[in-house]
């Protein structure tokens, strides 16, 4: 039975999801935990997935489907599920992904028993286009840590931010900004979480994050199961994409001369400034970023290079327009 107001709301943020949907859907509205709302957005998909999502939304009265006239870009649909919902918690879900039966009742049972955990994940592992199991994403960050500036630390590390699918409880989203369009935006709103309250991570293997050529991640970061333990080995030239990424987290940006990585920095130094952090967590804080960062000044000086090379293509558009 729907309640008006139920304990939690999934917000599914969709585009060309045909292929996968179905089985997303499933996962979901088979919980053994049942007290949600599902918030599915549609970003003007132009495949079945409108038909596939109204068939569903037919079905289960907990289903509440909209459709965007445009697309808004990743993060604006981020943004729409988050802005509909209307429950004590919420959590995003792609429209690729898998769960367990039990994710959603055990994250729900941590949160509840444990007031000072605003976020709750599981352990994950990746699943092929047929959901069968491929290898482990074993990165484990001390985000439950009491020191906030610790949490910050840990999530500056290089991860895939694959918590952003726990269950959050509204208030604490609530008190950070939105998600951002530029790259790394997911990454930037996690750390801005930490700055609130510690994560608790289910030591189960409960969520099964999908690989397909169609994710962003596989097409602005093809080098990214690089990055599935601990102490992953890399360089800089198998770090993502952050430009084609702003693109696709705001459509808007495309064609206009960006800072990518400049702004991931702001982004890092605008979280230490607004948070509720004391003195000493805020200097121990940029402390982590200087040391963290070091070793990549090269990415800034790379977004200076290219801003000029785009000026000067530019210009040169305009002095052909114009001859």
């Amino acid at each position: 039975m729907y309640k008006s107001h139920p304990q939690l709301s999934i917000g599914l943020p969709v585009y060309n999801g045909e292929k996968f949907i179905q089985a997303s859907l499933d996962a979901l509205l088979n919980q053994t935990f049942s007290d949600f709302e599902l918030i599915i957005s549609d970003n003007a998909s132009t495949d079945n997935t409108e038909e596939i999502c109204r068939n569903y939304a037919a079905e289960d009265q907990r289903i509440r489907y909209y459709r965007n006239p445009s697309n808004i870009g990743c993060a604006g649909n981020f943004n729409r599920v988050f802005e509909l919902s209307q429950s004590k918690y919420f959590k995003w879900a792609a429209y690729d992904d898998l769960h367990a039966p039990d994710f959603l009742s055990q994250c729900i049972q941590i949160l509840e028993e444990n007031p000072n955990y605003i976020l709750c994940h599981s352990h994950t592992y990746f699943i092929d286009q047929q959901g069968d199991f491929l290898q482990n994403y074993d990165i484990k960050l001390n985000t439950n840590s009491e020191k906030p500036q610790v949490r910050f630390d840990e999530l500056l590390t290089k991860h895939l931010c694959y918590q952003m699918y726990g269950v959050i409880r509204q208030s604490a989203l609530k008190k950070i900004p939105p998600m951002g369009g530029y790259g790394n935006a997911d990454g930037i709103l996690l750390l801005r979480l930490a700055m609130i309250g510690q994560f608790y991570e289910i030591p189960q293997y409960l969520f099964f994050a999908r690989i397909h050529p169609q994710q962003s991640l596989s097409m602005f970061f093809p080098n990214y199961l690089s990055f599935t333990n601990n102490h992953p080995q890399y360089s800089l030239d198998m770090l993502p994409d952050f430009y084609e990424y702003s693109i696709w987290f705001d459509s808007s940006n495309k064609g206009k001369i960006l800072f990518p990585h400049w702004r991931i920095f702001r982004e890092y130094l605008l979280s230490i400034i607004q948070s509720p952090l004391n003195l000493y967590e805020q200097l121990s804080c940029c402390l982590s970023i200087a040391k963290k960062l070091a070793g990549t000044e090269s990415l800034l000086l790379k977004d200076l290079w290219m801003a000029a090379k785009m000026l000067h293509l530019h210009k040169l558009a305009i002095k052909d327009a114009l001859s």
